[in-house]
């Protein structure tokens, strides 16, 4: 189970609502299940509103600064600007490419935002939600 802090959720929810209505994404990076930090990404995909891919200069700098700090990839995050009940769309299963790390997709089309965690199987074309904590 990965271990945030709220500061780490406010972050991901402020990315969701500064670049709603497109889909924001970005990295969860850490070391043994406890998240130490949320890279924000640009969306740089043909159609930002259905749809997330990291800019390739953004993510390798991300991954480069997460080696430097002793982190591991913990998490991938996205949102979907106008889900009540966030899930992986076909697309976010079949772009998994990072199985070991957990998903979070936050959905901001209900009157509060949501959080929730998934694990992703490309190859099988299957997840499953997944619990997270939240610590101060």
């Amino acid at each position: 189970m990965i271990i945030l802090t709220r500061e780490h959720v406010h972050e991901m929810f402020a990315h969701a609502r500064e670049t709603s209505p497109a889909e924001c994404c970005g990295l969860v990076g850490g070391s043994s299940e406890q998240a130490r930090a949320v890279y924000r990404l640009r969306n740089v995909a043909c159609d930002p509103l259905v749809g997330y891919e990291a800019a390739p200069e953004e993510l390798f700098a991300a991954q480069r600064t997460m080696r430097e700090r002793g982190e591991d990839l913990l998490g991938i995050y996205h949102s979907h600007p106008r889900s009540s009940e966030p899930v992986p769309s076909e697309t976010d299963v079949r772009l998994a490419y990072y199985p070991s790390a957990i998903y979070f997709i936050i959905g901001l089309g209900a009157h509060t935002e949501m959080l929730r965690a998934f694990r992703i199987s490309e190859r099988d074309a299957s997840w499953e939600q997944v619990e997270y904590a939240i610590c101060e």
